[in-house]
C-alpha cells in the first residue's frame, strides 16, 4: 500500500521541532517526543532508518543538519516514504536555490507549510515535480547568499500542466537545433574464481536522456530485447530474426513511457522532459559478456616472501578499448618491500589499503597485460594466523560497449511541425563490484 503518512516533522541536531504536519488523526501531537527519548538521546541514529515505537513506525532520514521523520500508524511501503523524502527535499532545494539546511527551514515557514499542503493529501504522496508546483506556488523562497541565482521562465497552459496527462513537459518550447542524446550505461557485477570461472554475475543497467526539442514530440526507442523482438515479428507477421535478443529483468520506466503501449506493442513510446532523465533501468543475469578476465597466480614462500602473477585478457572487440583500468591486488599488512614488473601501465604498493595498485590508462581489446611482483614480508613471531586472501578488485571504463549486449535498434521522434533532428547513442559500461578470487 501507499505511504498514508500520519504526520513529518522536520527536527534539528538537538532534537528540536522545526516544523511539522499532521496529516491524520490517529497519532498524537507527541509523537515526536518518543522518537526523541527512544532513538536521537540513546544514540541509535544511523543503525537503522526504519523504528517501531509504541504501535506507530518512524521512518528518518538526516540531510545536511535537519532530521526529517514520517510517523505510520499502520503497514506502509517503506520504500515509497524515503523516496517522498527525497524528491521532498528536491523541490525544497529548488525553492530555496539549492540549499536545505536548518536556516533554510527557518526563513522559509509559511512556503514549506504551503508545500507540505499540496504534496501530501490525508497521507498520501502528490505531485511532487518542482515545474509542475512552480506554476500555481509562485512565491519565492528566501535564498541563501550562496545558491544558485533562479532562472524566471514563462509556462504557459498551467492548467494543463497541472491536470493534463502530459505535466512533466510545459509547452511552448522552441530549439534553434532539435537535438537527443542518449546513453547506455552498464556496471558489471562480477565474483570470479581463481582458476577463471564465474560464481556470481549480473549486469545493472540504465538509459539517460537528454533531450533539447521544440514542441510536444512523440519519441519511439526500440531496444534488441527478446519481447520487443518477438512482438514486433507477431505484428508484422514474419519470423522473428535471428539476431542476438536480451532478456531485460526488473524493468523500471520514467512516468513519461506510455505504459499502455508498451504492454500491447512492447516498444517503448513517451513524450520525454526537457532536458536531462533517466528514462528506464534494468537489470540481466544471463549472456554477460565479460569485459575482462583476470587469472592470478599467489604463492606463499615461507613466512617472508610472496611471488604474485596476474594476467589481465581483454574479451572486447579489437577496435575498441578500455580507459582507467585499475586492478587492486591484496598483500598481507606486514609487507614490507615490493618489486615490479609489468607489460604495461604502472604499478605501486598502497600502505593504507594493503594492495598493490596497478593502473592502465589505455587498455586495448583482445589484448593482455601481466604483473609480476615479489613481496617481502616482515617477519613476526606474534603473528601466526594464516593470510585470509581477499579478492581482487578491477575498475574500469569500456566506451562503446555493453556486458548485456543490449543494443538501440531504432530512435524516431515525431512532431506535428515535422523538423528535423539529430540523434546521438553512446554505450558505456563500468565496473561495479568487479571481484575475482585469489
Amino acid at each position: 500500500m501507499p505511504v498514508a503518512a500520519s504526520a513529518i516533522y522536520f527536527l534539528n541536531l538537538r532534537g528540536d521541532v522545526l516544523i511539522n504536519r499532521l496529516y491524520r488523526d490517529d497519532v498524537g501531537g507527541n509523537m515526536v517526543d518518543a522518537f526523541r527519548t527512544h532513538v536521537m538521546q540513546t544514540k541509535e541514529l544511523g543503525t537503522c532508518p526504519v523504528r517501531q515505537i509504541g504501535g506507530c513506525s518512524f521512518f528518518y532520514m538526516r540531510i545536511s543538519n535537519v532530521y526529517i521523520v514520517i510517523v505510520v500508524s499502520n503497514n506502509a511501503n517503506v520504500a515509497c516514504a524515503f523516496k517522498f523524502v527525497v524528491e521532498a527535499v528536491a523541490l525544497f532545494r529548488s525553492y530555496f536555490g539549492g540549499v536545505f539546511d536548518e536556516d533554510a527551514i527557518r526563513n522559509n515557514f509559511v512556503l514549506i507549510y504551503e508545500l507540505l499542503d499540496e504534496i501530501m493529501d490525508f497521507g498520501y504522496p502528490q505531485n511532487l515535480s518542482p515545474e509542475i508546483l512552480k506554476l500555481y506556488i509562485t512565491q519565492e523562497g528566501v535564498r541563501s547568499p550562496f545558491s544558485s541565482k533562479p532562472t524566471d521562465r514563462p509556462v504557459p497552459n498551467a492548467t494543463l500542466q497541472v491536470t493534463g496527462a502530459v505535466g512533466w513537459r510545459r509547452e511552448g518550447l522552441v530549439y534553434k537545433k532539435n537535438e537527443v542524446f542518449l546513453d547506455i550505461v552498464e556496471s558489471v557485477n562480477l565474483l570470479m574464481s581463481s582458476k577463471g570461472s564465474v560464481l556470481r554475475c549480473d549486469v545493472t543497467g540504465k538509459i539517460l536522456m537528454k533531450c533539447f526539442l521544440s514542441g510536444m514530440p512523440d519519441l519511439k526507442l526500440g531496444l534488441n530485447d527478446k519481447i520487443g523482438l518477438e512482438k514486433e515479428a507477431q505484428l508484422k507477421s514474419r519470423p522473428t530474426k535471428s539476431g542476438k535478443s536480451i532478456e531485460l529483468d526488473d524493468v523500471t520506466f520514467h512516468q513519461c513511457v506510455n505504459l499502455t503501449r508498451f504492454n500491447s506493442e512492447k516498444t517503448v513510446s513517451f513524450v520525454p522532459p526537457d532536458g536531462e532523465f533517466e528514462l528506464m533501468k534494468y537489470r540481466i543475469t544471463e549472456g554477460v559478456n565479460l569485459p575482462f578476465k583476470v587469472l592470478p597466480t599467489i604463492k606463499e614462500l615461507g613466512r617472508s616472501r610472496i611471488e604474485v602473477n596476474v594476467k589481465v585478457k581483454s574479451v572486447f572487440g579489437a577496435k575498441m578499448f578500455a580507459l582507467g583500468v585499475v586492478v587492486k591486488i591484496p598483500v598481507p599488512k606486514q609487507t614490507a618491500k615490493t618489486n615490479f614488473t609489468v607489460t604495461s601501465g604502472r604499478a605501486k604498493y598502497n600502505a593504507s589499503i594493503d594492495c598493490l595498485v596497478w593502473k592502465i590508462r589505455k587498455f586495448p581489446g583482445q589484448t593482455e597485460s601481466t604483473l609480476s611482483a615479489e613481496v617481502e614480508l616482515i617477519s613476526t613471531t606474534t603473528e601466526k594466523k594464516s593470510w585470509t586472501r581477499p579478492p581482487i578488485q578491477m575498475e574500469f571504463q569500456v566506451p562503446m560497449f555493453t556486458a548485456s549486449g543490449l543494443r538501440v535498434r531504432f530512435l524516431k521522434v515525431w512532431e506535428k511541425s515535422g523538423y528535423n533532428t539529430v540523434e546521438w547513442v553512446r554505450y558505456i559500461t563500468k565496473a561495479g563490484s568487479y571481484e575475482i578470487r585469489c
